[in-house]
This record gives C-alpha cells, structure tokens and sequence, in this order.
C-alpha cells in the first residue's frame, strides 16, 4: 500500500472509494493514516468537491468501525483477520457467509478444550471467548472468537521461506514428531482437523514448541466430508477428499506428511523419504491411520538415521539464505 505521505488528494480519495473494510486503509500507524487521509480530504483542503466530501465521510465511518473493533491488525488468514486485543487474539470473519466456519472451530476448541489431557493441551489454541460483531452501518454480524496470544510463534509457510534449500532433517525431526502428536491428539478426542496445513502450523524455534491452529475446517465425530478446502493448496488434498468422500484420520496424517516433505525439500534423506510415500498411499484404506502408532515408527527412523535424540538449538534466518 503506498505511503499516504506521498498522496495527493485524488489519490486520497480514490482510495477511500475503493475501500470496503477498515483494513483496507488502516495498517502499520493506522492512527497516522487516518489523520493524513482525513487532512488529504477534509472539506477545508477540497472545498465543493462532492467526491472529497463523500470520502472524507466515509473514511470517518471506516474509523468508527476501526475504532470500535478495537485491536491492531496482525494477520490475515484465509477466512477472518486477526488482531491484537486486550483478552488476547480477535479472530474475525470478514465475510459473513463464513460466520458458520468460525463457528465450527469455536465448537472444536471447546471440544478440544474438554476432551484432550491436560498435558496436551498447549499443542492447540485456547478459546477465551466467542462473539459475535456487528456492522454499526449495514448491521450485518460477523462470527468472532478471542483466543490465547501465540507470542514467539511461527508459520511453517514462514520457515520454509527463510530456508531456501530446505529445513536440516535434524531440525524438522522436533516439528514433525510434535505434529504427529498434535493430530494424535486431536484424533483420539474424536476431532480431524481437516486442513494441516504450512499457515496453520505454528511453532515456537526457541522452545520447540507446535500448536495446530484455524479448526475452521475440522470434523467431530464420524468421519465427514470436509466444508470446505484451502483454495490456494488445492493440489496438496489426496482425491478422494476432492471428491467429496469423508475425511478421517489419515488426511491430517496425509497433509502433515505433504507439510514436513515440503519443509525439509531436496534435503529429504531415502528413508525419510519412504517413510513420508507410506504415509501418502494413494488409496486411503492403505494409509496410517493411528498417528500415535506412526510417530513410534518415525522415531525408528530418526533413530536409525541419526542416533539418540538430542536437542539441537533452532533459530529462524531473517532471509531466506539457507
């Protein structure tokens, strides 16, 4: 987005026009931009010009809104933006078409939250509150959940960038045994997430800590076809789930093996490497199914290769130059 310092007021008001949500005009200083967009069209800088004038009007109802929400801006994930609020992370629907995904992951934290041993816990978001957020101009309600802050945490999507070459095996060996453990989990409260995914991988470098984020595609119960899928990582999804065929324990596993073979890349040593193609089997009755099972026989492997486990500090390069 260009610099509001740089406008001029066409271009000031151009933007405004084009706007249609408060994060489409308020991000980094959000309280810089509106002031240096309410000077570029105030009625004083512009004066008879009905186009100034409808924009700085709107621009004045897009800040209320701001304002009202609350919270800086701090990410955009597939179907709600999220923000920095005093009880922790504001998720928020930006299309209300999709209130009833927000509402199936605020369902499947609570039954996380409910049915997952205490110690496993941290391998998943904590729920702090379900709201719902209306538009004070058009009154139409937008889905929210508040959920406990993940200071220190990274996407996989965000590792993998900062290591052109590939993750060292060694290192992601900590993320895909946790990950394992993280589905395992899950599954054994009765929960499939439904889209393990780079976004939605989070891990701490520092402490080696994993937690699975965005259940806005997950299933509880029996096995049920999925709501929807992740558009841009279409081709990552095995077929049957493609073609609408219910989706249980062995797409996490799937889609976590497709997370950890992307990480690692062309540094994928042959055992690994027939490890993850057995967790990937083209027909779903063939896959593992039992993460738990799964992760003693990953150890196997690591062990083989590598020896006893040990910890290997972690650090994320601020450019991808490895």
């Amino acid at each position: 987005m260009r610099k509001t310092s740089d406008m001029t007021s066409s271009e000031a008001i151009a933007l405004i026009e084009a706007a249609s949500e408060p994060d489409d005009l308020f991000t980094g200083d959000a309280a810089h931009r509106y002031r240096r967009l309410a000077q570029l069209t105030h009625p004083d800088v512009c004066p008879g010009d009905p186009h100034a004038a409808s924009a700085f009007s709107k621009l004045a109802a897009l800040w209320q809104r701001h304002s009202e929400r609350g919270g800086q801006a701090v990410a955009k994930g597939d179907i709600a933006n999220l923000y920095l609020v005093r009880q922790g992370l504001l998720k928020l629907a930006r299309d209300p078409e999709d209130n009833d995904l927000m509402r199936r992951e605020a369902a499947a934290l609570a039954h996380l939250q409910g049915k997952v041993e205490s110690r496993l816990l941290a391998f998943f978001p904590r729920l702090v509150e379900v709201q719902r957020r209306r538009d004070p101009r058009s009154g139409v309600e937008r889905q929210a959940s508040v959920l406990d802050r993940l200071d220190g945490f990274r996407a996989l999507s965000e590792v993998r960038a900062a290591f052109a070459g590939g993750v060292d095996p060694r290192d992601a060996a900590w993320m895909w045994r946790r990950l394992l453990v993280a589905v395992g989990a899950a599954h054994r409260s009765g929960a499939v997430h439904g889209a393990v995914l780079p976004e939605h991988v989070m891990i701490h470098p520092a402490e080696h800590g994993l937690v699975l984020v965005d259940w806005c595609y997950s299933t509880i119960g029996a096995a049920g076809r999925l709501p929807a899928i992740v558009a841009r990582y279409r081709d990552w999804y095995p077929d049957e789930v493609l073609a609408g065929q219910p989706a249980g324990p062995d797409v996490d596993i799937w889609l976590a093996t497709r997370c950890m073979t992307d990480l690692i890349g062309g540094l994928m040593p042959p055992r690994l490497a027939s490890f993850a193609a057995g967790c990937t089997l083209t027909n779903p009755r063939r896959r593992p199914a039992d993460a738990w099972e799964l992760l003693a026989e990953l150890d196997g492997v690591l062990d083989r290769l590598y020896g006893p486990r040990t910890f290997r500090p972690f650090a994320i390069p601020a450019q991808g130059t490895r």
